[in-house]
């Protein structure tokens, strides 16, 4: 079976989430790389490194350097005549050109896949991650997003891949960029973070939330996480936060700091390697997945963790 993933980047490098799609494509079968872009030599020599990556197309036009959905999946679609599945992860980006692509070839998605069981076999969450359902396609082409946190990544080097340039419709002239306001931050994003430390609404407010869980944030060198609730309530902005419609984190560690674990947030962190809960409630639900959990009141553990530390 020939795959082709979608390469995330930013035309220099390719972003972390790409490389555990790889690693998932990598047990359909064979593995191309398509880097869309503008001025994307960089991140096709970087998806040419890769391990386990056979070969990359590179599309270098104006019309892909935005990664406009509308522009992309045309061109993916096209291409689909040589491969039998298309693999992306399920990224905000992934997740808006997959449902296209599938639209295109008149098949079903697969979302979201844990594992892959057979050719056409895969196990993906139902119900907020409380359920994992096996299903099996009967399309004769694959559309399939990846959960990043549940595969290993791809070395990013290694590889030596062969670069080869692709082309497709362009601009379809269905949308067009107009500009973007990205969130800027010393911390390690979220997706890629080795240590996480996350607020709930406990925190009261803004000002309390900055002060109780930044500072214990940078003396870990971890990222900024939240709960749908903390964010709600405007503590933080959109993109910290962390669950089933927000980001979903598997890092090393997870500190949870004055959040009760509603299914919602658990959907998005429960396969953290070690999970910290701190909630003065002791029949929290985060308890019952947390590798250490400390009954106690934050505002008085926090402090005291940050003094040993």
């Amino acid at each position: 079976m020939n795959t082709l993933v979608w390469v995330e980047h930013d035309n220099a490098s390719v972003k972390d989430a790409t490389l555990a799609a790889v690693t998932a494509a990598g047990k359909l079968g064979e593995v191309t790389a398509l880097v869309a872009g503008a001025g994307c030599d960089g991140a096709a020599q970087a998806a040419a490194q890769i391990a386990g990556v056979a070969k990359v197309l590179k599309a270098d036009d104006a019309a892909y350097g935005n990664a406009l959905a509308e522009n992309v999946a045309p061109l993916i679609a096209a291409l689909m005549d040589g491969y039998d599945a298309f693999v992306v992860p399920a990224t905000t980006t992934g997740k808006n050109i997959a449902p296209r692509v599938a639209a295109l070839l008149d098949v079903m998605q697969i979302s979201d896949i844990l594992s892959v069981e057979g050719p056409k076999t895969f196990t993906r969450p139902i119900y907020a991650g409380n359920a994992i359902a096996t299903v099996e396609s009967s399309d004769a082409k694959l559309v399939i997003t990846v959960r990043g946190t549940a595969f290993d990544k791809a070395s990013p080097s290694g590889g030596s891949a062969s670069v080869e340039a692709a082309s497709g419709p362009g601009d379809a002239g269905l949308s067009s960029f107009v500009g973007s306001e990205l969130a800027k931050s010393e911390r390690p994003e979220l997706t890629s973070a080795k240590i996480i430390v996350s607020g709930g609404r406990a925190l009261k407010d803004a000002e309390t939330f900055a002060a109780t869980i930044f500072p214990l944030a940078d003396k870990l060198g971890a990222g900024v996480g939240a709960s749908r609730a903390a964010v709600d309530a405007g503590y933080v902005p959109n993109d910290f936060q962390v669950g089933q419609t927000g980001k979903i984190v598997a890092p090393e560690v997870y500190v949870a700091i004055g959040i009760s674990g509603a299914i919602q947030h658990l959907a998005g962190m429960k396969d953290s390697k070690t999970i910290i809960a701190i909630n003065k409630d002791e029949d929290a639900p985060i308890f019952q997945v947390a590798d250490i959990g400390l009954v106690a009141d934050l505002y008085k553990a926090v402090p005291e963790l940050m003094e040993k530390l």
